[in-house]
């Protein structure tokens, strides 16, 4: 009672209430291990030379996507950097006696970032909603699906309608992502603005144009190699910004470096810079039968599109706008891929032949519009092309667009060129399929040859190496005629970033995986 006493006493006398020692040095040591705690939080910046899309895998079309895909959403399976497919929220597969169906393993304890399971069930509703959504970008992928067993909660049985080469490829994408059915059902068409997976970052928010953050699962199944707590995905498109930010501190980690700015960066004595030859290309597609704006003769006539692509000098473009580090290129394979078809190198320019193509389709002066995305680098490349195609009396009206927005309007056909690339897959078919088949979903230029799709349904029914490349070799050997995409170049990916980052290592698919990062 008397200690008691004393502190009324004094806290009349002062006006301040005093506290006994102990409480004060409790109170102390909690905000110190507070501050201690923030100051130890770890947040890594990676700029973005774009906007992703949906956040939803299942209708997503986007690199950049993917990009932060890679820290939101687990996949069945995943590539090593040597292109070797293991699993990843599998634990093992097999394949049956004639190919057609292949039965999975699950990992065990492998939750949702609400909470709930990953089961059999769980990856057969997965599989079904990407067979059956509403604009699924992924049911060409995994077409030949025709039913999905669960035989028991954490085996699960793909059955096909004819044997299927790219099935396991396909999930080490987005089809291969697992998204919590619990979130998909309550948040309907609305999932992709609060995005539920079972990978190590969940979502926290997104201001378009803007920023994404995520932050660290703490019951992630391999949270033992996540050291990081957030992540913000910076969107900045203009790529001298992106990496003065860089330079400035500002970013940690920037994707897509341009070759221009490699220099620059290697001698920054705080920077590093990694690269690795890409598995996709540039292009660019035509609009030949998605609605009015297909009536135009770069969609009618493809000797409109062998001038134009007989115009374009590809390593004259690649050494002008990045430095010679680029390849040049003309179809959906780098030359260095043992998928290059070398029946058609790439060729050089041929201004003669490309007036007497025009001379014969009736139009030696015509205008095309190309639909290019307003990045830096895009530009530069389409204002190249653009004089080179003047060589050839071929009038090219650039029309930037936002890069979200210029997918939207390839998807509803308004377009007639359009200046886009594709960030590949470890399976030739990846790079074919989806473009070039009557139903590929994501044949925005509405191709459409039924011997196409006879090779290509062909070449995903036999696993031999050898049938496979001969069929592809005859795809290209149509396609090389009836030109639907103009392939340009494939890239590197460079990557820029803080020496303060540890653990990155570049994937041929681009991907920044966020596994095994630690920031100082």
């Amino acid at each position: 009672m008397t200690g008691a006493r004393e502190t009324t006493s004094r806290t009349r006398q002062t006006g301040r209430t005093t506290m006994p020692r102990a409480r004060l040095f409790v109170m102390a040591a909690a905000l110190t291990a507070l501050l201690a705690g923030a100051a130890q939080a770890k947040t890594l910046r990676i700029g973005l030379a774009e906007d992703p899309d949906l956040l939803d895998p299942a209708v997503a079309r986007t690199f950049v996507g993917r990009i932060v895909f890679a820290s939101l959403c687990d996949k069945l399976f995943d590539i090593t950097p040597d292109l070797k497919i293991v699993p990843q929220l599998a634990a093992s597969y097999q394949w049956a006696p004639d190919n057609k169906s292949v039965t999975i393993k699950l990992r065990q304890g492998v939750l949702f970032q609400d909470g709930t399971p990953l089961n059999a069930e769980a990856v057969k509703f997965n599989i079904e909603r990407d067979l059956n959504l509403k604009g699924s970008n992924r049911k060409s992928e995994i077409s030949a699906v025709k039913g999905v067993e669960v035989i028991d909660d954490q085996t699960v049985k793909l059955d096909l309608s004819s044997p299927f080469s790219p099935l396991l490829a396909a999930l080490t994408d987005r089809a291969g992502m697992m998204v919590s059915p619990k979130a998909a059902k309550a948040e309907g068409e609305n999932f992709a603005a609060h995005p539920v997976c079972a990978g190590p970052y969940k979502f926290v928010e997104r201001v378009a144009q803007d920023h994404i953050t995520v932050e660290k699962f703490d019951k992630y199944w391999n949270k033992g190699h996540i050291f990081i707590d957030r992540i913000e995905y910076r969107t900045i498109v203009d790529a001298a910004v992106r990496v003065a930010n860089l330079q400035a501190g500002s970013l940690d980690f920037m994707e897509r470096l341009q070759p221009s700015d490699v220099a620059a960066v290697r001698n920054n004595p705080n920077l590093e810079v990694a690269s690795i030859p890409e598995i996709g290309y540039i292009g660019i597609t035509a609009n030949i039968g998605n609605g009015a704006r297909a009536a135009s003769i770069f969609g009618k006539d493809p000797r409109v599109r062998q001038a134009l692509s007989l115009a374009i000098d590809r390593k004259a473009l690649v050494q002008a706008v990045y430095n010679g580090e680029y390849l040049p290129g003309d179809q959906p394979f780098s030359p260095v891929s043992p998928w290059f078809d070398k029946n058609f190198p790439v060729p050089g320019p041929d201004i003669a032949k490309a007036k007497q193509l025009l001379k014969e389709a009736g139009h030696s002066n015509p205008t095309i519009e190309l639909m290019v995305p307003t990045t830096s680098d895009d530009q530069q490349v389409a204002q190249v092309i653009q004089a080179m195609a003047q060589q050839a009396g071929i009038t090219i009206k650039i029309k930037a667009v936002e890069f979200a927005t210029s997918l939207d309007r390839e998807q509803q056909g308004d377009f007639e060129a359009y200046q886009i690339g594709w960030s590949g897959r470890v399976d030739p078919d990846g790079n074919l399929y989806t473009f070039l088949a009557c139903k590929g979903n994501l044949n925005y230029g509405r191709y459409c040859n039924p011997e196409v799709d006879k090779l290509l349904d062909q070449a995903r029914e036999t696993s031999d190496t050898a049938a496979r490349k001969k069929l592809y070799d005859e795809v290209d050997a149509i396609a090389q005629r009836d030109l639907p995409i103009i392939y340009l170049y494939n890239r590197k990916w460079i990557y820029g970033y803080t020496k303060k980052l540890t653990g990155f290592k570049p994937y041929p698919d681009g991907l920044v995986r966020v596994v095994d990062l630690k920031l100082q």
